[in-house]
This record gives structure tokens, sequence and C-alpha cells, in this order.
């Protein structure tokens, strides 16, 4: 992704910038967080915002009034600039970039928490305190996800690191293990 990254990181830097100028970038963050749920959870907006066919004043306008009052006036610029230089397809790298930098800059691990079924907040204490020692930091952000094809349990992922403690993995490792004998 080193073309993508090209593209988004001028934007996601010089955002960030604008954002501590302003001692915004917590509001920022959160912000940028729930757009990016709404961007990926909305897939007709989002192709909608990318095409080619509508009009640049026309995107600028419906994101006004989408946005206007749900986000900082700092991110419905850089809405606006990004509709202005027909890169508003690319919001969700930008502000995936931005989320990047901002957990570099404060040394935040991400750990990304696959599981069957939605956890319930007891399940995400104890999977917090067995991530961050795998983790080997307190600094941590949890990203849950639900996926129901593992059938049970959960995959968590941190930096290079996997602990797959889901059914369908213990079956793929049966699998594979049988193989081996047979």
């Amino acid at each position: 992704m080193p073309l993508l990254n090209n593209i988004t990181t001028p934007y996601a830097e010089a955002f960030l910038q604008v954002a501590e100028s302003r001692n915004e970038v917590d509001q920022i963050v959160d912000q940028s967080k729930s757009l990016l749920e709404l961007w990926d959870q909305s897939p007709e907006f989002s192709d909608a915002m990318s095409s080619p066919v509508l009009e640049i004043e026309s995107k600028k306008k419906v994101l006004e009034k989408i946005f206007a009052k749900e986000v900082s006036p700092s991110l419905m610029n850089l809405l606006k600039l990004l509709a202005d230089r027909q890169r508003i397809g690319y919001l969700n790298s930008v502000l995936e970039r931005l989320l990047e930098l901002y957990r570099e800059q404060r040394n935040i691990a991400l750990a990304t928490v696959t599981s069957a079924i939605a956890l319930t907040e007891d399940q995400q204490e104890k999977i917090l305190k067995t991530v961050q020692s795998v983790a080997g930091t307190d600094n941590l952000e949890l990203d849950l996800k639900v996926d129901p094809n593992l059938i049970g349990g959960f995959i968590i992922n941190v930096g290079s690191k996997v602990i797959d403690a889901s059914l369908s993995g213990q079956v793929r490792r049966l699998g594979l293990a049988l193989g081996k004998v047979s």
C-alpha cells in the first residue's frame, strides 16, 4: 500500500498537526473513529462520495448537511478539502492513517479482537489484561470485531502476534495434524 500511503499520509499528518494546534486531538480521534464506522457500514454512501459522476459542490453540500452538527469544524474542513481535491473516496484511508499516526505518537498498541459474538464488558476486561501482557504495554487500544464464522472463541492480533483461540482455528489445526498423521 505504499502508493495509498503517499496519498493519505500528507493529509493525515497535516490534519493531526491542525488538531494538535487547536487542542482537539482527542475529540478528532473519537470523531474519526465514529466516521470510519459509518463509512464502513454504509457502502452506498461511500460509493456515492467516491463517484466521479457527482459534482464536487454536491458532495460538499451532502457532507455539510450530514456532518456539520456531528463533527468539529476542523474535521468538516478536512471533508470539504478531500471533496475539493477529489480525494473523498480515500476518506477511510486518511482517517485510518490519522489514527495510526496518533497511536505512534502516543505509543499506543492496537489490538484487534475478533470474536464469534459480541463480548461483554467483563470479557473485554479479561482480554484486555491478557493482551496487555502479550503486547508488553498497558497503553493499548482494543478494536472489537464480530465474525460468526469463527463458530466460537476469538482471535487477537497485536502487531505481528496472533492468538487464535477460535473453534474454527482449532478445527483447522486438528485437520492439519490429522493430515500429517496419514
